[in-house]
């Protein structure tokens, strides 16, 4: 990851309204959601793809190339579609699997090349894909898969409590969390004192700065449970989603309990 109240999961049916399987199921049933799914499958996904197959010894340009191939065949070719099934654990582990079967047949760039009609890529808004991250030098590749999975939700969550604490009046809630909370974590380094705290934000005392940081945290949670949602059909394995937070990201884990 780089950065410069608990919800009710499921509800009384233990299902959710928009889920990457609901939409499965929808185009199984005729409906017309194909845009939808590609979209969101692109948007959760495509750096994990890409990740994983640059730990697999594919170069930046190879791996855009299948990265592409994979989604444009797998899942606008409707094979994923075909053969998804709810059953078999979490959409995450499903996707991944597909992605193995995908490169037994696909080992390479000009393979990857002639399966796509020309003019026809998905556009992945992959212009300069970043570095790999360093650990992902002691990742396997299906973990360098998870990590950046991970990393991504944890991403895509935490800009969304920062754009609600600012919109909601919160800008010092944020600010005191990332300089007492986040930072320290990214940076690796002692966080600033409570009084430090405290005179540079005006905040009376340690007590009322307790009480902004537990309100970020559990908006952070929040919106960490409802990503994880669309990829799960329980409560149970939404938690064993994000146990894997806590396995790359033990110290931010930690400090979200």
């Amino acid at each position: 990851m780089s950065r410069k109240d608990p919800t009710d999961m499921g509800g009384e049916s233990g299902t959710f309204l928009t889920t990457h399987w609901s939409l499965i199921e929808g185009i199984r049933a005729g409906e017309d959601q194909g845009h939808a799914l590609i979209g969101s499958l692109l948007k959760d996904y495509w750096k994990p793809v890409y990740c994983y197959l640059r730990r697999r010894g594919f170069a930046n340009e190879a791996a855009k190339d299948l990265t592409q191939a994979f989604f444009h065949e797998i899942v606008l070719g409707k094979e994923l579609v075909q053969q998804a099934d709810r059953g078999k654990g979490r959409f995450r582990s499903f996707l991944l699997t597909a992605l193995h079967n995908y490169l037994i047949n696909v080992q390479d760039k000009e393979t990857a090349q002639k399966r796509l009609p020309k003019g026809k890529l998905v556009p992945l808004g992959m212009v300069d894909p970043e570095a790999l991250p360093e650990v992902a030098d002691d990742l396997s590749p299906d973990d360098c898969f998870n990590h950046v999975w991970v990393s991504s939700l944890l991403e895509r969550a935490l800009q969304e409590v920062e754009t609600s604490c600012h919109e909601d009046g919160k800008t010092v809630y944020w600010k005191v969390f990332e300089e007492r909370v986040l930072q320290p974590i990214v940076d690796e380094t002692a966080p600033p004192s409570v009084k430090d705290i405290c005179d540079r934000y005006g905040i009376p005392d340690g007590g009322k700065l307790a009480n902004m940081i537990v309100t970020v945290k559990r908006r952070v949670r929040a919106a960490l449970e409802k990503h994880v949602e669309k990829s799960v059909m329980a409560v149970d394995e939404a938690g064993e989603e994000l146990q894997d937070m806590a396995r790359f990201f033990p110290k931010l884990a930690q400090n979200l309990k």
